[in-house]
């Protein structure tokens, strides 16, 4: 059993910025990427960013130059650093934590959301 904890989120106006943090407490395996995704009003979750164990960041798109992700692996802790939050980023972001087991299984754990408002 995994269990994902955010925080961080809150209304902020266009340009500004916000911080979000995640932290995985549970049966944790060492193989695990931990990351951010986002669902707008309307739309399909979508990805915004990962980092793997190694500390490799990837990220969408439309959020590079603007977010950054990172962690404390030994503490089961990610981060996402979000600055000049445009309109169109506000929805629910949920903590993903993907990790494989000891019988190479791939699992995926969710956080419930924390919600982004950006206003104009």
């Amino acid at each position: 059993q995994v269990q994902l904890v955010e925080s961080g989120g809150g209304l902020v106006q266009a340009g500004g910025s916000l911080r979000l943090s995640c932290v995985a407490s549970g049966t944790i395996f060492s193989i695990n990427t931990m990351g951010w995704y986002r669902q707008a009003p309307g739309k399909q979750r979508e990805l915004v960013g990962t980092v793997t164990g190694g500390g490799v960041a990837n990220l969408a798109d439309h959020v590079k130059g603007r977010f950054t992700i990172s962690r404390d692996h030994a503490k089961n802790t990610v981060w996402m650093q979000m600055n000049k939050l445009q309109i169109d980023d506000a929805g629910v972001y949920y903590c993903n934590l993907r990790q494989v087991d000891a019988a190479w299984r791939e699992n995926d754990y969710w956080g419930q959301g924390t919600q982004v408002t950006v206003s104009a």
